[in-house]
């Protein structure tokens, strides 16, 4: 029966109490990245009446936490500039009755090659998910190549098991490991290229947690108070909901492959999700708004930055979701930003395959990301920025729409014009333009068709090459109507 007791328990990653030792949860281990220059939580499982002691090899401080009746502890650990490897050491000491003093300390363990610098919290569905080596007749452009040059002992990775779950848990199944061919080529492709971008600029170890999961809802990953605020979602939830719908489930992976992560010190989180939520997207922008707000209300750590991918245009009437244009959750997601602060979107609408889900660029969705992080979190001077649709005037026959952060001139990149814009009159029918051009930070868009256009759309369908561009990024595909 002890056996049989000890297995389930280093299964759920915690030992219990009364084997007299510290167990901590698998992301507190060898080869972890701790977040520089803050307060990190550390915290576990060990005897209750104990005081757990945690030595921090960098300053040779000592910080103690008492356990609790429920077997708990939390200790804060200050840490210092970015640098490593350290070695962070356990103890338990027995608490005087009498005095409440801490006595017999014995040492327990001792995690070593700890690094301290910058951690990112990477998440979503299966363009997050999706590993270096790619799925099955989908791979990642370049992959093979990357791996050759991937070496990097200050680049750390940890990728959390799959796990929808009816209650919260305290811990998830993963290790951290260093970036080398084996590692990075099981890891997410997005968010290794984020990381090696900010490695590459900051020079100092970063530490990549990706807690994702192909196919998964937004919903997936809220609590259930948050998602009270939407009649839409279903809120009774029981076992058998999450057996049926595992990912797609409303808090399922909440519980299973965020709670146990919230409260590790990061810097902020990156965010790749939005197909799941195509047939729903009336009310992505504010779903995703109050998913921010709640990880940032628990997380404790002030509005840490969030950025995020706007899913690639895809041909969606081959799926069950044929009556829903895509780009009306691409212009849900282009909202987000407007509405939460401290947020910002990466835009992919170039880089996307019209019968495969999952685009192979991968270096552009983590480097577009990484642009974002190092201009806005890092302040990193010089980077280019994504230009967004500001307003629209009609002279005339002619549209003249106008951009904001374009302090570049906005461009296309083929052959001068583009076959993506529409325009409509009062008729509300829209027409393919028949002459576009562009002027500094304006587009010019003209339909013969339309002698008095009201409206125009540009890349507005499920499937485009976006080729509207400014400063080598593309423009996210609008609508200046709200038919």
């Amino acid at each position: 029966m002890k056996k049989f007791i000890c297995v389930i328990c280093t299964i759920c990653g915690f030992i219990t109490a009364a084997q007299s030792k510290v167990t901590l949860p698998h992301f507190f281990s060898d080869n972890m990245v701790l977040q520089q220059q803050s307060e990190c939580n550390i915290w576990g499982k060990a005897d209750v009446g104990k005081s757990v002691v945690v030595i921090t090899s960098w300053d040779k401080k000592s910080y103690s936490a008492k356990v609790d009746n429920n077997g708990d502890f939390l200790v804060k650990v200050k840490t210092p500039e970015a640098g490593g490897p350290y070695d962070i050491t356990f103890a338990l000491a027995t608490i005087s009755k009498s005095s409440a003093a801490s006595s017999g300390m014995a040492y327990d363990c001792t995690l070593h090659n700890v690094m301290i610098g910058e951690v990112w919290i990477c998440s979503g569905q299966s363009n997050m998910e999706m590993l270096m080596k790619g799925y099955k007749a989908q791979p990642v452009e370049s992959a093979t190549e990357e791996l050759f040059s991937c070496k990097d002992n200050e680049l750390r990775l940890f990728y959390a098991k799959r796990l929808a779950s009816l209650e919260p848990q305290q811990d998830l199944a993963g290790s951290w490991q260093e970036a080398d061919i084996a590692s990075v080529r099981e890891f997410s492709a997005t968010a290794y290229f984020f990381g090696k971008a900010l490695r590459k600029a900051l020079g100092v170890p970063v530490g990549l947690i990706c807690t994702a999961f192909g196919g998964s809802a937004c919903e997936a990953w809220m609590n259930a108070d948050w998602l009270k605020a939407f009649p839409k979602v279903q809120q009774t939830i029981t076992e058998e909901d999450v057996k049926k719908l595992l990912q797609r489930c409303p808090t399922a992976l909440y519980n299973g492959q965020l709670k146990p992560l919230i409260g590790y010190g990061i810097r902020g989180a990156i965010w790749y999700q939005g197909e799941d939520n195509v047939p729903r997207y009336d009310f992505y922008a504010p779903l995703l708004s109050r998913m921010i707000q709640g990880w940032r209300s628990e997380w404790q750590q002030g509005d840490f930055p969030f950025y995020y991918c706007q899913i690639a245009p895809f041909d969606y009437s081959v799926t069950d979701w044929a009556l829903y244009n895509s780009a009306l959750l691409r212009e849900q997601q282009s909202k987000v930003e407007t509405m939460v602060d401290n947020c910002r979107m990466a835009v992919l609408l170039d880089t996307g395959i019209k019968d495969v889900i999952h685009p192979r660029k991968k270096r552009l969705a983590g480097e577009r990301l990484a642009i974002l992080a190092l201009a806005n979190t890092y302040e990193v001077k010089g980077l280019p920025d994504f230009a967004t649709y500001k307003d629209v005037e009609f002279k005339n026959d002619t549209a003249v729409v106008s951009f904001d952060r374009s302090k570049e001139w906005v461009y296309f990149e083929h052959d001068g014009t583009s076959q993506n814009f529409e325009v409509a009159g009062d008729d509300k029918v829209f027409h393919p333009a028949t002459k576009v051009w562009t002027n500094r930070n304006r587009v010019y868009v003209i339909c013969n068709e339309v002698k008095a256009p009201v409206a125009v759309r540009y890349a507005f369908k499920d499937w485009v090459v976006g080729d509207l561009m400014h400063d080598g990024l593309p423009v996210s595909s609008f609508r200046t109507d709200n038919w």
